[in-house]
């Protein structure tokens, strides 16, 4: 054995037990956010044995390349000084394509990028943003995984046995009254008369449920409850993932048009400024918009870029009356503007 093999083993001795040590991406799955996309459930093994699960977007593992490969990738690779490493590359970014196949196909390649990153020299896996990359956070700890395909062990087939049929006339359910069309795929579209098996209830005003072998949510206002959802459920605690609400405007010389978008995203996230105005221009059907929040002195300002998002939200913690929303309701609210009407801003001199 090498004096470096030796020196090596020495620093992984040194390191706390809860350093990740192993990452497998044990399948994926879709998350009806402001933009709908594809996460990677990942399986985290310890060096002290611990084992959870954390859910991370490519989005994230890019980041974190980019902000290692800032700090400790060497200007000559071919003579790495002190302090720096040569990282594992990263697969691509893809710009075109079906999100769930570009989804599948990456994890072969993620999987040998997180391999190669925990192989590193142990010094560099105490790094403050690697380790928060592979934490498990509250909200990961809390959710529960649809599935783990490629955890699973492979069996035999058995004989499959089918399960009796549900009673759908003891089935919480509602008819709609009125054709409702979604604004996303997280909405379901109703016609008048269709018959909704209700899930859970997301909100006052919104329940989710099943209908056309459809999953998704639906304003209550638009159906007749015909048998009403158990009092745990009615009162949001019916499995799956919680869905947060923004309340958004359109405001046009005609008037103003109040949406509710619900998204499958934790009210403490902030999404990016594209995300959000494909989102808006998705939900009104108007492309030549602006988004904008109205401040403490109720006055419009326009949102730029992702760091106008952050003041926003900062702003919105701050602000009185917070505790008369919805507990699942963003604490702020977007206004939508057509790009070419400058008559909403407060121009005085």
């Amino acid at each position: 054995m090498s004096l470096q093999q030796i020196r090596d083993e020495s620093d992984f001795d040194q390191l706390p037990h809860n350093i990740p040590i192993t990452a497998t991406i044990a399948d994926i799955e879709e998350v009806k956010g402001f933009i709908d996309y594809y996460r990677f459930i990942i399986e985290v093994k310890t060096k002290g044995g611990g084992k959870y699960l954390i859910y991370r977007r490519y989005r994230e593992f890019f980041n974190l390349h980019q902000n290692l490969e800032a700090k400790y990738s060497p200007e000559n690779p071919d003579r790495p000084g002190p302090n720096t490493c040569k990282l594992p590359s990263i697969p691509g970014k893809i710009f075109i394509g079906n999100k769930q196949e570009i989804a599948e196909s990456r994890i072969p390649e993620l999987n040998t990028y997180m391999k190669r990153l925990l192989g590193l020299p142990a010094w560099l896996l105490l790094d403050d943003s690697l380790r928060m990359f592979f934490y498990q956070t509250e909200q990961d700890s809390e959710h529960q995984p649809r599935a783990l395909r490629r955890l699973r062990p492979r069996t035999r087939k058995v004989k499959t046995v089918k399960s009796p049929k549900m009673d759908l006339l003891s089935s919480p359910r509602a008819e709609a009254m009125f054709d409702f069309r979604g604004n996303g795929k997280a909405e379901l579209n109703l016609k008048r008369g269709e018959v909704i098996f209700l899930l859970r209830r997301v909100n006052a005003d919104w329940l989710e449920g099943t209908v056309n072998n459809q999953t998704g949510i639906f304003p209550e206002s638009f159906v007749k409850i015909i048998k009403p959802l158990p009092e745990s459920d009615s009162e949001g605690e019916g499995g799956g993932r919680p869905y947060s609400c923004l309340r958004c405007f359109l405001l046009t010389p005609s008037g103003v048009d109040t949406r509710d978008v619900c998204v499958q995203e934790d009210l403490s996230i902030q999404p990016t400024y594209k995300d959000l105005l494909a989102r808006m221009r998705d939900v009104f059907k108007v492309d030549d918009i602006a988004l904008n929040y109205r401040d403490h002195e109720r006055d419009l300002i326009r949102i730029l870029d992702d760091d106008d998002v952050q003041l926003m939200i900062r702003e919105s913690r701050g602000r009185p009356g917070k505790d008369d929303r919805p507990v699942n309701q963003f604490p702020w609210q977007l206004h939508v503007t057509l790009t070419s009407d400058l008559s909403v801003y407060n121009v005085e001199a």
